[in-house]
């Protein structure tokens, strides 16, 4: 097998796309692959400020690498979850990143702004990965507003993508299903959310960091173990081995002949503006501050005690 462009020995053989690529085309055709993606879906300009939230992994440090390298105003944004050593290990790799880009960085200290995550998992009867991504989802919101940016940028992948898909099609997640897209505009107090890797398998994003010199945390987080995502990823890895390209089919499929059905049927409550942050909520309250009101209100009696 030789690399398809130039001849050479290849670094990948990509059978969904019957691809094989040596190293230097590899690189070459992801660029061009995530520029096309961003434009046919139209995520973003050239005019456009683009935030992109990096957690130290491959996939969200790889995202910034190529948007940076494609010209566009890519600056960061990193979330301190207060995961113990992990978490620390993240902050270094990211804040080592942006210097060796040169691209800005926003730092969220959770244990400063709320509690760390293993904190408000004693506090809540939510799940640490439910709380977390609560967490991430208010604070990426909020900073890209706050700072005047017009799109937050999320390095989720194919197999991110189709397992979540896969997730909430067995349980008819309707709300969900309807908000299933690589682009949500910006509406009702949201900035625009986008997904530029959405079509790149977990092995091609991991791979082209690795071919980058991208240094990111290999490790998974600790309250991933049991995450049901990794169940759902696992068995669509299974049926991608015996029949190759089902998972790009499956959420591209999906995207041109089912999503438009699910958009339509979404009922959506109506959002205002949370009474205590002003960030976007159907209820009076949003879920953070609510958190936050729980903490303050453990402190008290703790101090009080």
């Amino acid at each position: 097998m030789r690399c398809r462009i130039c001849g050479r020995k290849p670094v990948i053989y990509m059978p969904h796309h019957r691809l094989a690529l040596c190293r230097e085309d590899f690189a070459s055709w992801f660029e061009r692959y995530t520029d096309r993606t961003v434009r046919e879906f139209g995520m973003f300009t050239s005019e456009d400020r683009i935030l992109v939230a990096v957690s130290g992994g491959k996939d969200s440090l790889a995202l910034w690498h190529v948007l940076r390298k494609l010209g566009y105003r890519a600056d960061g944004l990193y979330v301190h979850l207060g995961i113990g050593d992990y978490s620390e290990r993240s902050r270094r790799k990211v804040e080592d990143f942006a210097r060796s880009i040169g691209a800005g960085l926003l730092l969220v200290d959770l244990t400063q702004e709320l509690a760390g995550i293993p904190d408000l998992e004693r506090l809540s009867a939510r799940s640490a990965c439910s709380l977390c991504g609560m967490v991430k989802r208010y604070n990426f919101n909020r900073v890209a507003r706050e700072h005047g940016y017009s799109v937050l940028a999320t390095g989720h992948n194919l197999d991110d993508e189709a397992s979540s898909l896969l997730a909430n099609l067995i349980h008819w997640n309707l709300k969900y299903l309807g908000r299933k897209y690589p682009v949500l505009e910006e509406e009702g107090g949201f900035v625009r959310k986008v997904k530029p890797f959405c079509k790149f398998t977990e092995k091609e994003t991991a791979l082209y960091a690795l071919l980058n010199g991208i240094e990111f945390v290999e490790e998974e987080c600790p309250f991933s173990e049991d995450a049901s995502t990794i169940f759902y990823k696992d068995i669509l890895n299974r049926i991608e081995e015996r029949f190759p390209g089902t998972k790009l089919r499956f959420y591209l499929e999906y995207l041109r002949k089912v999503y438009p059905r699910f958009r339509e049927e979404e009922e959506e409550g109506a959002l205002g503006l949370c009474r205590v942050c002003g960030e976007p909520t159907p209820a009076e309250v949003c879920p953070v501050c609510r958190l936050r009101e729980r903490i303050l209100n453990f402190k008290k009696d703790s101090n009080g005690a």
